[in-house]
This record gives structure tokens, sequence and C-alpha cells, in this order.
């Protein structure tokens, strides 16, 4: 876990209160409360419900005061913008757990019929390697999956 230098509490530990986090990114408690609504920073809440601010918080207040103010980017385009950074980070994470499960010198990859990136290992055929890497990625998170059934609407609805 990051801590911030010089002040041994952790990025994501929720310690602020609505004002010291609107003082420390410069910015009014009412903004922060409107930022919550809007789900650009959503801080954490306490046992009483108040709002508790992480410095990693404070430092995405920032950055949206920073578009806003200096770009001139609008609410909902820095909405958009946060909400791609995070499927990037996201992303990223999920590349380098593929990448530790490749052997060096030995990156293949495949797509399954779901959509699933799959790494094949050496010596395996595509299908094989990706019909194994399947069954092991159900098995792995076989208490989250569940069955979803869609239905177009039909005139009736």
């Amino acid at each position: 876990m990051a801590s911030r230098e010089g002040q041994g509490v952790p990025e994501d530990a929720p310690v602020l209160v609505i004002s010291q986090a609107a003082a420390l990114a410069g910015m009014h408690p009412q903004t922060l409360r409107q930022y919550d609504r809007l789900g650009l920073v959503v801080p954490r809440r306490a046992a009483g419900r108040g709002r508790r601010y992480s410095l990693r918080d404070v430092a995405k207040l920032r950055e949206v005061q920073r578009l806003s103010h200096d770009e001139g980017i609008n609410l909902a385009g820095i909405q958009r913008i946060l909400a791609l950074e995070s499927q990037v980070e996201r992303l990223e994470r999920r590349l380098e757990a593929l990448s530790a499960r490749v052997e060096p010198g030995g990156r293949v990859f495949a797509a399954a019929a779901s959509g699933d990136v799959v790494v094949v290992p050496r010596g395996r055929s595509v299908r094989r390697g990706v019909d194994d890497a399947l069954r092991e990625t159900f098995a792995e998170h076989a208490e989250a999956r569940a069955l979803v059934i869609w239905r177009p609407a039909g005139p009736a609805d």
C-alpha cells in the first residue's frame, strides 16, 4: 500500500472529513458534495454516514478542478475522462496478470468465443489452449458466475 511521504497515512485511507478535504483541494465543501452526487469523486462513509476522503480522493479532486478550470472541460466530459482512465487502469492490471502467466519468450494469446483473452501454453494448439484456459478461469471464478437470460422486448412490452 502506498503512503504519503512523511505522513505515514496510506493514500486510500478515508481519514479526512469534508472540510479538511475541501481545504486541501482548494474547493468549497459544497463543491465536494456536488461532485459526490454526480459520482465524480465518491468518498467512503463513516458509521454516522459522514463523508470520509482519502488523500487519493483529494488528488482526484485537484485533477477535476484542473480539467475544469485549466482545460475548460465540462463535468460530463470530466466524468467520461475519469471513467476511461479507470478502465485503462483495470486493463493494464489485467495485462500485467496475463503477462505474468506467460513463459519468457512464449507469448501466445488467443481470444475465446466469449471474448476472453487467454494465454496458450507452449506446445499446445490454440484450440486446446483456449479450452484449457477457459476451464481454468471458470474454475477460479465459479462462485462469481451467474446466468442471465435476455429477451428482446416484444410489441406488447
